[in-house]
């Protein structure tokens, strides 16, 4: 049986302005799109893959132009901006897929790896499987990374820990969170792509009873909530973290862990100082390409006077 070829609308960008283009690229398309980093060129490539040919080619080619020079607009520099309309072969895109793909590991504790990769988990090592979709992460992206390193040095303790995942994409966050021990889990994303892609990856991992995931807006959640969490993981934009800042930090337990992810090096003081506002604290920070990404937590004095 002849397997259908992809077409693949992608565009050449930096990694400043890589997010911003898959926001719109994924807009204009109205699917999901996925970024790949080239660590040589330094150049980052957003990419959708569609089942068929897309309807009006020229029309669709000066939407895309229109929002690079939007983004351009706003102080994102686009670079080389370079759309490209290609016909592939479902096979060329895994196999593509199979050379760039790498494995993640966090010492003794965490592997992530894909299906078709024979790599043996260590000694008592939490293992998850993921394969490349047509879009969302597989922990790849620095930011998807950190989150994942937060998970294993806050899980150390053994200790049943609570987990919220805000805008969870692939799942991975959730399925990793659950294989480490931590309850109750829940996650939630406004796509209902990635909702149903999340649900089936955690199948897959065999977490599906462990992990709730459901589709949300975190622009309309209740401000106060009565369920705290251990540790939230938010990976957003930056100006969403700003706006929904009280949403996400009323979420959190006082002696809980906040990690915020998805910001650009240049827009992190403005997160700070935005949740140094309600009392959180930097505890942890680092960089990778142009993103910048934090812990944050109660000082524990605070926590301290609270309960006195």
């Amino acid at each position: 049986m002849k397997t259908k070829s992809l077409w693949k609308i992608s565009i050449l960008t930096t990694p400043e302005a890589e997010d911003a283009v898959a926001e719109m690229l994924g807009a204009i398309l109205d699917q999901p799109a996925s970024i790949y980093f080239d660590l040589e060129t330094g150049v980052s490539r957003v990419a959708v893959y569609l089942e068929q040919k897309p309807v009006a080619p020229r029309k669709m080619r000066k939407s895309l132009h229109e929002g690079l020079r939007q983004i351009n607009c706003c102080g994102l520099n686009t670079g080389p901006g370079r759309v490209t309309v290609s016909k592939i072969r479902r096979e060329d895109w895994a196999e593509s897929w199979k050379r760039h793909f790498q494995l993640i590991e966090f010492g003794d504790q965490l592997l992530i790896k894909p299906s078709w990769s024979k790599r043996r988990a260590r000694k008592n090592q939490a293992v998850v499987v993921l394969d490349p979709g047509l879009s969302f992460g597989t922990g790849q992206h620095p930011t998807t990374e950190f989150c994942l390193s937060e998970l294993v040095r806050c899980g150390k303790n053994k200790a049943a820990r609570s987990f919220l995942d805000i805008g969870t994409g692939s799942g991975i966050l959730a399925i990793t969170a659950a294989k480490l021990g931590y309850s109750p889990v829940h996650a939630f994303d406004f796509d209902p792509d990635a909702v149903r892609i999340a649900r089936s990856n955690a199948s897959a991992n065999g977490v599906q009873n462990q992990v709730r995931i459901s589709r949300a807006d975190v622009t309309k959640l209740p401000v106060l909530q009565g369920q705290k969490y251990g540790l939230i993981c938010a990976n957003l934009i930056s100006t969403l973290l700003i706006a929904e800042h009280r949403r996400i930090t009323n979420r959190l337990q006082r002696d809980g862990t906040l990690v915020l992810a998805g910001i650009l090096k240049s827009e992190f003081t403005a997160v700070r100082k935005i949740y140094a506002k309600l009392g959180l604290k930097l505890a942890l920070s680092k960089n990778g390409k142009e993103w910048r990404s934090g812990s944050f937590s109660f000082p524990k004095k605070s926590i301290r006077g609270k309960f006195e």
